[in-house]
C-alpha cells in the first residue's frame, strides 16, 4: 500500500506513491532548471498509470512548450510508470540516477520547433548542431526524455512521438533501452553523448527526419534516427527499424578525436538493423572502429559512409538501391565480407584525397592513407560500377562475385556470413525480430516534412505534389485508407474532384484576383485516425482536414549591388547608403522575396559580398498580420517609412518578425551578404505568429 498524491507544481515525491489518476493542465516554469513535479530518494516507484500532465493546450503551436514535467534527481532504484506528459520542452529529465527504470510512459506531443525549409527550397536556420555539450548545449533542443549521468537501468515500452528528439543520453551507460517507439520526431529518435556500453534493441526509430522534399533536395540537415557523437563506446544496437531517417545512423568520433587524433566512438556493434530510404545515409561513421553486421540498407544515398574508419567490419550486409552502397575515404585496416549488394549504382567506393582541410587535427597525428582492405565474398547483383578504387594500397580481394541478377529481397539475416569473420554474440533468451510499421517498407517518397515535421501518415493531408506556387496546383491526397468530399472552398474558379478516395490528386485552379489567398477543405471517412497534435478518433468518424495559400500580390523592384571595404555595411553606413544610392549591377522585377543560394546568386553578380535594395506596394486584407523576414547575413525592413525590423549585425539564418495591420502599405527592404551562403525571404503571414524562444537552428 502506498500514498496516494495529486500532482502540483513543485511536488517533491521522496518516497513510492501512486499519483491519481486523471488529466491535469498544468503547465511548468520555463526554466529548465526547475520542473513542475520532482523525484529525489532511493527505492522510489511513481505509479503514473492514468495521469496526463498537460503543459499548454491542444491549440497551441509546439514551439510554445515550455519546461520540464517530471525530474528525477540522483537516487538510487527509481521507476517510474504509465505517465503521459505532452506540452513541455522536456518530458522526464533524470541526472546523477543508478538503476533508473522508465517503463510505459508516453511523452509524445512536446516541444519541437517550426522548420522553415519548403517544398521549393531548404532554410539554413533548420540544421542542427551536436558539436558542443560538455555545458548542457542540447538540453536547447528537448527531448521526451533526457538523461544526464545515468548509470544502468530499463527503459522499455516508451513511445516518444512528434516532438524534436525522442531520447538523449549524456554521460549515460550501461543501460537496457528495448521496443520503445521513438518515431516521427524532428530531429533524432535516440541521441547519445558520451555514453557507452548501453543495448539498444528492438525499437522503433522511424521517421526521425527533416531536410527533406521529394525530388527536390535530400540533405536531411543532421537529423537522425540514431545519433552517436564524442566518444560513444561499446554500445550494442540490434534489431531496430530505423527507416527514412535524415541518417539512419550518424556516429563521429568527436571534437576531442579530431584535435588530438585519439579516441573515437569505437567498438560499437551496428547487428541485424534496418537502416533503410534514409535522405542521406543509412549509416554514416567516422573517425571510429565499429562492425556493422547483418544490416538492411535500402534506398538511400549513400549505404554506409565510412569516411576515416579503421579496423572496422562490415559484413553480411544487404545493400540495395543506394546511390553509392559502401563509400569509405581514407580508411585503413577495415574488412568488408560476405555482404550482397543489389542494383546500387556503385557497389563499393575506397579512396583517398590528395589535400585534407588545414584545420583539422586528426591528420596531423594520425597516417590517413587509405590502405590494407580486405574485401572478400561479396556478391555484386545489378550493380552498374561494383567496384570504384583509387589511390588506396594494399586491396586484398579475393572471390567477389559480380553477377547480372538482382535478388528479390534484401534480408541480411538470410546471408548467414561465415563465422571466419564474424560470430554472433548473445542478446537476449527472448527471440528477437525487427519491429514494423507499414510506413517503414515505403520507399522515400513516403517521406513528407511541413512546418512542424515529419507527417505520421495516421490522419489525412493534402499535400502539392509539384512546387506550392504552380497554378494550377496539383494537390495528393495522402492518408490511411477512406475517402473524402469537398466540404468548401474559397478562391477557387475550378476543382478537377469533389469526392474520391485517399491516394488521389486534385488540381486546383484559383480565381483571378485570388491566386495568393484561396482556401479548400475536404472531410474523411475511414480508419481511425490520429492528428498531429495526438487528437485519436474511432473508424468512420468524420475528419476535417485542409490546404490553403496566404502570398499578397507583390511587385518588387530589387536593385542590386557590390560593395567592398570602403563601402562595408557594418562598419561604414554612410559609405554604403551613398552606395545604395547610385548605379546597381543589376535592376530586376520580383514577384516576390525568396532568394537561396551557395554560391552566386545571379550570374551577373559576385559570390559573395552582394547587397540588395527592394522596394514594393502591399495591400492586405483586413485583420492582423505578421511579417517575417528569414536573412543571413544582415536585414533591414521599413514598413511606410518607419523601420520595423532591424537585424543588421550580422548572423547566420534566423527569423525576425513584425506585426503588420491590413490595408495597403509601403515596403522597403535592405539586405547584404557577407560570404557564404544567400539566404533572404520575406513572407506576410495570417494573424498574430511570435518566434519560438527555443530555436533549433545554427549556433
Amino acid at each position: 500500500t502506498v500514498p496516494v498524491v495529486t500532482p502540483r507544481a513543485g511536488l517533491v515525491i521522496t518516497t513510492s506513491v501512486r499519483v491519481k489518476p486523471g488529466v491535469y493542465r498544468l503547465p511548468a516554469s520555463p526554466s529548465l532548471d526547475s520542473a513542475l513535479l520532482v523525484v529525489r530518494g532511493n527505492d522510489i516507484v511513481v505509479d503514473m498509470r492514468g495521469v496526463t500532465l498537460l503543459g499548454t493546450t491542444a491549440e497551441a503551436a509546439p514551439d510554445a512548450a515550455r519546461g520540464v514535467a517530471l525530474r528525477i534527481d540522483g537516487g538510487t532504484r527509481v521507476r517510474v510508470t504509465g505517465l503521459r506528459a505532452r506540452g513541455y520542452h522536456i518530458g522526464i529529465l533524470a541526472r546523477g540516477t543508478r538503476a533508473l527504470d522508465l517503463v510505459g510512459n508516453d511523452l509524445s506531443y512536446n516541444w519541437k520547433p517550426r522548420l522553415f525549409s519548403l517544398v521549393e527550397h531548404e532554410s539554413l536556420n533548420d540544421w542542427l548542431s551536436y558539436h558542443r555539450n560538455e555545458q548542457r548545449e542540447w538540453m536547447r533542443f528537448g527531448a521526451g526524455m533526457y538523461l544526464e549521468d545515468v548509470t544502468t537501468g530499463t527503459l522499455r515500452s516508451n513511445r516518444v512521438e512528434q516532438g524534436m528528439n525522442g531520447l538523449l543520453m549524456v554521460r549515460t551507460d550501461s543501460m537496457q533501452i528495448r521496443e520503445n517507439d521513438f518515431s516521427f520526431n524532428s530531429g533524432l529518435g535516440i541521441g547519445m553523448y558520451r555514453s557507452n556500453g548501453n543495448a539498444i534493441v528492438a525499437n522503433q526509430l522511424d521517421y526521425n527526419v527533416r531536410g527533406y522534399s521529394h525530388g527536390v533536395y535530400r540533405r536531411g540537415q543532421d537529423s537522425a534516427g540514431i545519433l552517436m557523437f564524442e566518444q560513444c563506446t561499446q554500445n550494442m544496437v540490434a534489431y531496430n527499424s530505423v527507416t527514412h531517417g535524415g541518417d539512419g545512423l550518424f556516429l563521429w568520433a568527436g571534437q576531442q578525436t579530431m584535435d588530438s587524433g585519439a579516441g573515437g566512438a569505437n567498438d560499437n556493434v551496428f547487428l541485424h538493423n534496418d537502416f533503410s530510404f534514409a535522405p542521406t545515409n543509412g549509416m554514416e561513421a567516422t573517425f571510429s572502429r565499429n562492425s556493422f553486421i547483418g544490416n538492411r540498407v535500402i534506398g538511400n544515398d549513400h549505404g554506409l559512409w565510412g569516411g576515416y574508419s579503421y579496423e572496422s567490419r562490415v559484413i553480411g550486409n544487404c545493400f540495395g538501391r543506394n546511390r553509392i552502397g559502401v563509400a569509405i575515404e581514407h580508411g585503413q585496416q577495415n574488412t568488408i565480407a560476405a555482404n550482397r549488394f543489389d542494383g546500387d549504382g556503385t557497389g563499393l567506393r575506397l579512396w583517398a584525397d590528395s589535400i585534407e582541410p588545414s584545420d583539422w587535427g586528426y591528420p596531423k597525428h594520425r597516417d590517413t592513407r587509405s590502405r590494407d582492405y580486405l574485401v572478400r565474398e561479396n556478391t555484386f547483383g545489378g550493380v552498374a560500377i561494383p567496384f570504384a578504387v583509387s589511390n588506396t594500397a594494399a586491396l586484398d580481394t579475393v572471390a567477389n562475385r559480380v553477377v547480372d541478377t538482382v535478388a528479390t529481397s534484401c534480408d541480411p539475416r538470410r546471408l548467414a556470413p561465415s563465422t571466419v569473420y564474424w560470430r554472433l554474440p548473445k542478446i537476449t533468451d527472448e527471440p528477437l525480430t525487427w519491429p514494423r510499421r507499414d510506413v517503414a517498407d515505403r520507399d522515400r517518397s513516403a517521406i513528407v516534412v511541413d512546418a512542424w515535421g515529419p507527417y505520421d501518415w495516421r490522419s489525412p493531408k493534402l499535400w502539392p505534389l509539384d512546387s506550392t506556387r504552380a497554378s494550377p496546383l496539383r494537390l495528393r491526397v495522402l492518408g490511411p485508407a477512406g475517402t473524402w468530399r469537398l466540404v468548401s472552398q474559397r478562391g477557387l474558379h475550378a476543382l478537377t474532384r469533389r469526392s474520391g478516395r485517399v491516394g488521389d490528386t486534385i488540381t486546383v485552379s484559383p480565381r483571378e484576383g485570388f491566386a495568393g489567398d484561396w482556401a479548400l477543405m475536404l472531410e474523411y471517412v475511414g480508419s481511425e485516425t490520429r492528428s498531429p497534435t495526438g487528437l485519436q478518433r474511432a473508424a468512420k468518424v468524420p475528419v476535417r482536414f485542409s490546404y490553403e495559400r496566404f502570398e499578397p500580390t507583390a511587385q518588387w523592384s530589387v536593385r542590386f549591388f557590390a560593395w567592398s571595404d570602403s563601402t562595408d555595411p557594418r562598419a561604414r553606413m554612410d559609405a554604403f547608403a551613398a552606395l545604395l544610392r547610385g548605379t546597381p549591377l543589376l535592376t530586376r522585377e520580383e514577384s516576390r522575396l525568396d532568394y537561396f543560394a551557395s554560391r552566386s546568386l545571379l550570374p551577373a553578380l559576385p559570390r559573395s559580398r552582394i547587397a540588395l535594395e527592394a522596394t514594393s506596394a502591399l495591400t492586405l486584407p483586413s485583420g492582423r498580420h505578421t511579417l517575417r523576414v528569414l536573412s543571413d547575413d544582415a536585414v533591414r525592413v521599413w514598413i511606410d517609412g518607419v523601420l520595423a525590423i532591424d537585424e543588421w549585425v550580422p548572423h547566420e539564418t534566423h527569423p525576425a518578425y513584425t506585426p503588420i495591420s491590413g490595408g495597403a502599405h509601403r515596403i522597403r527592404v535592405q539586405y547584404a551578404q557577407v560570404d557564404g551562403w544567400t539566404e533572404l525571404r520575406l513572407e506576410v503571414l495570417r494573424g498574430v505568429v511570435s518566434p519560438s524562444k527555443g530555436s533549433s537552428g545554427p549556433h
